[in-house]
């Protein structure tokens, strides 16, 4: 990727980030499970030379199943799906580093890399939804700072499962019947908090060398765990200031650590609506609002979120900004709805009716209103302040506004000069112009000179 542009990547949440979406007349409430759906998405992302295509994923039904979709299809089996009907388009599912095996993954992502000819990459989270604990058999869900002490031995790990083979280690040597040199495939011999894991892959080292790691989120925690493993950081700024902030955050803690601070992208996620002007932009988020659920769903979980009591206000009290912790509760289920809530509050009073529809109903990223030209401007203002690298796109409602995206605002954007014309060769890391880290040696040994010998 060129320093003078920046990166897209696509959300394929359906039917969107406006989840009572489906509630439209002429959606389909079954399209979430619906695998020609998602390829038709992909091939009009792919045709607008996106980067990479982005699915979330949670490992237990989320709070909101009563008016919406929750948690839905395995991200990594999505993506791989639609591996296969495309053939530039980056894949990034997101997985949990606290109820997922470092071992399994690095192996089923070395395994996309291969097969996508270096197109593979993860999204990060340690999960906070609680309830995912009992689907793993665990007795409690662990706090946050066990979920990120986990989370660093988890890519510590995995990191140094992608390089256990070094890249010459496939010999292929006909004459002498030489397929693989053991001496140049490394064990790892981990013995951590968390895991024990002997290594090596059964997988040579990928055309990537490591798969794309992009994490989710920017608390300190958050941060400090991309400064040290990431490639990318998946946020939710909600000003150009608090964005700027946190980028600038992210890429001295990289420096710290002895990387380039370039070796960190800085991914900026925002929900679009996109209008054919800002007249129809303005009529579809009308018919969006429409569709949110009655306040009483969802009230409980915005104040939560805030850190006030379920009766702290009634539905057409005023809520001001002093009123709202100038902390979050690090504890809460999302600390972005949070952010956002702080974001619309800032920009004056609300009442909480008001409030649950601007956070509740679609989620923890700026929503931006518009036209093309409109969104098109938006983003190039953050961009050129500083306050991203790039961006994830998500959508209002994916079945319209991904196309709109792609076919609307991505050619004035490429017309700017500030998105790429046509794919750039090579891998996704090389697209996002992200280095290859030289190997960890810690813990490596030739598995042809076993432990004990």
């Amino acid at each position: 990727m060129s320093s003078d542009q920046f990166h897209l990547n696509f959300s394929l949440m359906s039917p969107g980030h406006y989840r009572a979406a489906w509630r439209l007349a002429d959606a389909d409430p079954y399209a979430y499970l619906d695998v020609d759906h998602y390829v038709h998405l992909a091939k009009i992302a792919e045709a607008a030379g996106i980067d990479a295509l982005f699915q979330g994923d949670s490992p237990a039904l989320g709070p909101d199943v009563a008016t919406g979709t929750s948690g839905g299809l395995d991200g990594f089996t999505l993506l791989a799906v639609i591996a296969g009907a495309t053939e530039r388009i980056g894949l990034l599912p997101t997985v949990s580093t606290t109820y997922s095996t470092p071992y399994s993954l690095a192996r089923r992502f070395q395994t996309l890399d291969h097969l996508t000819r270096g197109r593979a990459a993860l999204n990060v989270v340690t999960t906070g939804n609680p309830a995912a604990a009992a689907n793993f058999g665990a007795s409690a869900h662990p706090d946050r700072d066990v979920r990120y002490r986990r989370a660093h031995e988890f890519l510590d790990v995995i990191t140094r499962l992608w390089e256990s083979w070094e890249p010459d280690a496939i010999v292929a040597d006909k004459a002498t019947g030489q397929f693989g040199d053991r001496s140049r495939i490394h064990a790892i011999d981990h013995h951590g908090e968390f895991f024990d894991v002997a290594g090596p892959l059964p997988v040579p080292t990928s055309p990537q060398v490591r798969p794309v790691v992009s994490q989710a989120g920017e608390t300190p925690a958050g941060l400090e765990l991309a400064a040290e493993y990431a490639d990318v950081v998946f946020a939710a700024g909600h000003t150009v200031a608090k964005a700027r902030a946190s980028r600038d955050d992210v890429r001295a803690r990289a420096r710290a650590h002895g990387r380039d601070a370039d070796a960190v992208k800085y991914s900026l996620g925002l929900i679009v609506l996109v209008g054919t002007d800002q007249e129809d932009a303005e009529r579809r988020h009308d018919e969006l609002d429409a569709t949110l659920p009655p306040i009483e769903y969802l009230v409980s979980a915005v104040l939560s979120s805030l850190g006030l009591p379920a009766d702290a206000f009634g539905p057409d009290d005023v809520i001001r900004l002093e009123d709202v912790p100038a902390e979050p509760n690090l504890r809460a289920f999302s600390v972005g709805t949070y952010n956002n809530a702080r974001a619309v509050l800032a920009e004056g009073p609300r009442t909480l009716r008001e409030l649950v529809a601007h956070t509740a109903g679609i989620g923890t990223h700026r929503l931006l209103v518009g036209s093309p030209e409109h969104i098109a401007d938006d983003l190039e203002s953050w961009w050129r302040q500083g306050a991203a690298d790039g961006f994830t796109v998500m959508f209002a409602d994916t079945r319209v506004d991904l196309e709109r995206f792609a076919t609307l605002v991505v050619p004035i954007l490429k017309e700017r000069g500030l998105f790429h014309r046509e794919y750039p060769q090579g891998t996704l890391r090389d697209r996002l112009g992200l280095p290859v880290p030289a190997a960890r040696s810690a813990g490596r040994r030739p598995v042809a000179s076993p432990a004990g010998r």
